[in-house]
């Protein structure tokens, strides 16, 4: 009888100890970035690190541009009692059911990178957003082009005075690959050049898909062993990237300032602003992840603190539609000084 009393009393102890171990939880940083290979993303990721170790515990996972493995993610952070939620969307389109997990239990949360839209954002009182104004990197973008074409009359190579391009597009249906491309044409043209869109093609800003388009552009359009592509203007560097290394397979832009079709990006990675060195790429518009995960940061230990406006005892600022904007800045050969700083 006495042992069964013991044994009953030593089960409902354990039982106790096994429960206040699995409510103890300790407080956390949840961090999604959407794809890991993606130079850019991965460039916020390790500036994330920097400014939040030592400060927080937290947690930072890699989607494999994968919603549905970010959805697995979120849904972890949020059963082991994450604090706070930064994420950088695979897809934008998901931001609502994201939301709506984390309105369940009061989390807040921060997405940064890509925007969800404006009524998604004010579904709920306790999201923000840090990223950059698209617009912007469209019409910096946009001046690189009309300045370098300008300059260099040369590169009209059939001389009907029209701009043959390539336009390298990110994801279908992504607010940045929009405004980048609409915002694009639509600034070369108000500033008095026409455009020949030879291609338009979606590469979802990857290296190696905007090469493979390249690639096959240029073997099924070869006319007298020349291309009749007078300009390449990709969404980002790394697709921008992927076009180069398609035409040098093809001999150009390698030094032969008579094989040369020029290229332009954004992000401003350190691999394109090397090729703006070597005078392979014409230009690039700086992307600041390190202000960008800086800000996230920030905004993110704030509300760990239990700070209900992201922003207090940090220097950042929101604008209207409760997020922090981060400036884009044009990069071609005459500022590699200054970007490299």
């Amino acid at each position: 009888m006495i042992k069964k009393i013991i044994t009953a009393i030593l089960t409902v102890f354990i039982t106790i100890l096994f429960l206040n171990a699995c409510s103890s939880k300790e407080p956390f940083i949840g961090i999604t970035i959407y794809r890991g290979d993606d130079i850019f993303a991965n460039y916020i990721k390790v500036n994330l690190e920097k400014s939040l170790s030592g400060k927080v515990k937290y947690i930072i996972s890699d989607s494999k541009d994968n919603q549905a493995v970010q959805n697995e993610q979120i849904d972890k952070y949020i059963s082991k009692g994450a604090s706070v939620l930064a994420v950088n969307l695979v897809d934008s389109q998901a931001a609502e059911t994201i939301i709506n997990k984390v309105r369940e239990k009061n989390i807040p949360i921060i997405f940064f990178n890509k925007a969800p839209n404006k009524s998604v954002m004010n579904s709920y009182d306790k999201v923000w957003y840090v990223g950059a104004f698209s617009e912007e990197a469209a019409n910096m973008q946009g001046k690189i082009i009309t300045d370098s074409w300008k300059a260099n009359p040369n590169w009209d190579k059939n001389g009907d005075g029209k701009i043959q391009c390539i336009i390298l597009q990110g994801e279908p249906g992504n607010y940045d690959t929009d405004v980048r491309t609409k915002n694009l044409i639509s600034f070369i043209e108000n500033s008095g050049l026409e455009l020949d869109i030879l291609e338009q093609r979606t590469a979802m800003w990857n290296r190696d898909r905007a090469k493979t388009i390249i690639d096959s552009f240029i073997s099924n359009n070869l006319e007298d062993s020349d291309i009749k592509i007078e300009y390449i203007f990709a969404n980002n560097d790394s697709m921008a990237l992927g076009a180069l290394r398609a035409l040098q397979s093809f001999g150009y832009n390698i030094g032969d300032s008579n094989k040369y079709i020029p290229i332009v990006g954004i992000d401003a990675i350190n691999e394109a602003v090397q090729e703006i060195s070597k005078g392979n790429i014409v230009g690039t518009v700086l992307n600041d992840g390190f202000s960008q995960a800086k800000a996230v940061a920030d905004l993110s230990f704030s509300l760990f603190k239990g700070n209900a406006n992201p922003i207090l005892g940090t220097s950042w600022i929101l604008d209207n539609n409760k997020a922090v904007r981060i400036h884009y800045k044009p990069i071609t050969s005459s500022n590699l000084n200054e970007i490299r700083k």
